[in-house]
């Protein structure tokens, strides 16, 4: 019974309808940041006076803080008070962000990205943890709906909104746009959230937490300047890794002979759990690779400029956002398995079509492959944020959502340095390969028709050779990318019979709540 007071079910109304409105905002206002900034990197790095390396750490610093601060937020959570902590990481993430703003050289923003990254790891598993708490388990498929909106649209419509606000403003308002949000919750969580059972007998494995800190923060380094440095070619990259898999090796050896580890891993004796676990690795995997390429493909290659990209790619957005507004009343009804492999299957099959995609390619197929795309995210998302808690006991959480966010957060990371890595190695072999046929001796080349267009007796048809041969290259390296993303999502769809079944387990808890309802009336 104690475990339940501890998160008690808020009744629905107004008190509800406002800490479910400061969590969308919380979550919103982080979700934003992992991706609104990198558009105003060139604004930013000529302004600041910093070198290329120096401006990419304005990215790294907030990755690596955000990825290290993400592990113990169950912890903090249930020794100070969830509401406390909720509090002052949005307080805090908001002044940071405005610090940012105000950065005058690149050694304050790097230190101001870095106590944003700081504050911000907390408020996504919060937030999820205080909509979990917020709704009953019968309700529980429409609140991730609404909270999947914020988790999902923000990393969507980062790009846009940034290149809107850096072009028609400054790089400044990247930043200063997080004020209204931190306002209102802020103030909402200040009037209208409950305070947690606090756990003061809890003591904290600081053995643990440096470990796992330093493992998840040396990795996070190395996936983030691999492709600057050259990966394993290397001396930096090779020691990080190195230093990674030490800090790994030592959590895991000391977590498992002590008896009060920093991750309870209690967590992971839940099969529900642990199916979230691994679907919620691949939709980081997916989501941010095909976001990574989805850009620079449709300025680099097709040649949109920057805010018209950010338009095409936020229709991926729209469909997301149908399929989140109708998968809670499906999951009444079907499977959350079902509904998984259905989003995943979508996916691939955007996937696929998108392999196909040319530097001719037009607009009505780009909006209707980016729909699909996003439907798809969308059907995964949902029903996966609610099977992964819904058999996990209450006192383990908020441990569950940070677990949930962080390894979410590793894995886009993995997979945005595994899809760039092989874009940039993939385009330099390929165009090694169509250059070799650049010859006088190619028949194709003779034809009159191409010879009028492409001399290779003059430096004028020499260079639109070479720039043929480059796009062509990016062309067949995009494909490649698309396509090996494609074959981990079918690959990834067997897994679903992890997932138990959901359909049931929901309809006994509306039987109950309908129930209950009857015998307070």
């Amino acid at each position: 019974m104690s475990t339940m007071a501890a998160a008690p079910i808020a009744v629905p109304g107004l008190r509800r309808n406002m800490v479910t409105i400061c969590a969308m905002t919380a979550t919103i206002m982080q979700a934003l940041d992992t991706t609104i900034a990198n558009v105003a990197l060139p604004y930013m790095q000529g302004s600041l006076s910093a070198s290329q390396d120096q401006i990419n750490w304005v990215l790294t610093s907030y990755i690596v803080a955000a990825a290290i601060m993400t592990a113990p937020v169950g912890w903090i959570a249930n020794r100070f008070g969830r509401k406390r902590i909720f509090i002052i990481c949005s307080g805090g993430f908001t002044i940071a962000s405005v610090m940012c703003g105000l950065a005058q050289d690149i050694n304050q923003m790097v230190l101001f990205r870095l106590l944003q990254g700081v504050f911000g790891a907390a408020l996504v598993p919060l937030s999820q943890a205080v909509m979990l708490d917020s709704y009953a388990l019968h309700e529980r498929a429409k609140a991730m709906s609404i909270w999947g909106m914020g988790v999902m649209m923000g990393p969507i419509m980062g790009p846009s909104l940034g290149a809107w606000l850096t072009e028609t403003y400054s790089w400044h308002w990247v930043f200063f746009v997080n004020i209204p949000f931190g306002i209102v919750t802020v103030a909402g969580l200040l009037v209208f959230m409950d305070e947690t059972k606090k756990n003061l007998d809890l003591r904290f494995d600081w053995f643990g937490f440096a470990a796992l800190a330093v493992g998840i923060g040396s990795l996070q380094i190395a996936l983030d300047r691999g492709e600057q440095q050259g990966w394993l070619e290397s001396n930096e990259i090779i020691i990080e890794f190195i230093i990674a898999a030490a800090g790994f090796y030592y959590f895991f050896a000391h977590s498992f002979t002590t008896s009060k580890p920093f991750i309870q891993f209690a967590i992971f004796k839940d099969k529900n759990f642990v199916g979230g676990c691994v679907f919620m690795s691949v939709m980081g995997l997916v989501l941010y690779s095909t976001m990574a390429l989805s850009s620079p493909y449709l300025q680099n290659v097709i040649g949109y400029p920057i805010i018209t990209a950010g338009l095409l790619l936020a229709t991926r957005g729209s469909g997301t956002f149908v399929a989140m507004m109708l998968v809670g009343r499906m999951m009444r009804y079907i499977e959350a398995r079902t509904l998984i492999v259905s989003g995943l299957s979508l996916t691939g099959l955007s996937l696929f079509y998108m392999t196909g995609w040319t530097d001719q390619t037009g607009v009505p197929e780009i909006v209707t492959i980016s729909i699909v795309q996003g439907f798809g995210f969308g059907l995964v998302f949902v029903p996966l944020s609610t099977v992964a808690f819904l058999t996990l006991p209450n006192h383990l959480r908020t441990d569950g959502t940070s677990m949930l966010t962080l390894l979410r957060n590793v894995a886009s990371s993995v997979g945005i340095s595994m899809v760039i890595a092989q874009l940039t190695e993939g385009g330099r072999r390929i165009y090694a390969i169509l250059s070799e046929h650049i010859n006088p001796f190619n028949n194709a080349l003779q034809m009159p028709d191409v010879r009028r267009l492409i001399d290779l007796n003059s430096d004028g048809g020499r260079a639109l050779a070479d720039a043929v041969v480059g796009i062509q290259a990016q062309i067949i390296a995009f494909s490649q990318d698309y396509q090996l993303v494609m074959f981990f999502i079918l690959g990834s769809i067997p897994l679903a019979i992890m997932i138990g079944s959901t359909k049931a387990t929901l309809r006994a808890q509306s039987a109950d709540a309908a129930a209950e309802h009857a015998v307070i009336d």
